[in-house]
């Protein structure tokens, strides 16, 4: 009913102009055949939800139409589990809290999404300080855990950009406050920051109800 993958750093989920081939869906259909799910049409057999192509880790595919529909409405109700850790530069002023805004495109740069004060879509992500990172005894970065209530696009990456610790390695966001951060930490760290391939982003934990056994899952 249902496949996990823990999708690599650098590997887009469907096709989209400029990118038609070395999918994930393109994997899907390989390994599966015509057994994926079609309720999201030919480009997006079986995608139920997405990770950004610079973000690893656990994403759900459903290998029937019935499985689609119960995992969809999981996500619909918010009621799945998921789990990020990820690597910020600089110190949060808390150890944790939570972050939320409304997401939209940005209006300036339509690659990008953006805190917004009317309209866009409900966003809340909680997040928890798990370990400062230093350098030659000076604080760098630090590892932090990112629990989603809702799933906006770049919903983790605009929402600590907006509390001022972009996520390390991130191409699109807090580019101004990343040179600032960065040229404050020292040739060690930076060096090990210029070794990452991508941004310091992984989906961790997913947990749901088996669709079709009712179940309760976790990876």
């Amino acid at each position: 009913d249902l496949i996990i993958i823990d999708k690599p750093s650098g590997f887009v989920v469907h096709p989209a102009a400029g990118n038609r081939d070395n999918t994930l869906v393109n994997a899907l259909i390989s390994h599966c055949g015509n057994s994926l799910s079609g309720i999201s049409g030919e480009m997006r057999p079986g995608i139920v939800h997405r990770l950004d192509k610079d973000t690893s880790g656990l994403i759900v595919a459903a290998k029937n139409d019935r499985a689609h529909r119960g995992l969809a409405q999981q996500f619909a109700d918010h009621t799945i589990n998921r789990a990020y850790k990820a690597v910020v530069w600089g110190k949060p002023a808390h150890k944790s809290g939570i972050i939320e805004g409304n997401i939209a495109r940005n209006p300036r740069n339509r690659k990008k999404m953006a805190i917004v004060n009317r309209g866009g879509k409900h966003a809340i992500t909680h997040y928890r300080v798990e370990k400062n990172i230093e350098s030659k005894g000076q604080l760098c970065a630090s590892y932090i855990e990112c629990r989603l209530e809702t799933g906006r696009t770049h919903q983790i990456r605009v929402h600590l950009t907006s509390i001022g610790n972009p996520i390390i390695g991130d191409p699109l966001y807090g580019s101004k406050d990343a040179t600032k951060l960065r040229n404050k930490v020292n040739a060690t760290f930076y060096e090990a920051v210029a070794l990452l391939n991508g941004q310091a982003l992984h989906s961790y934990l997913l947990g749901f109800v088996h669709p079709i056994n009712g179940k309760k899952i976790l990876f």
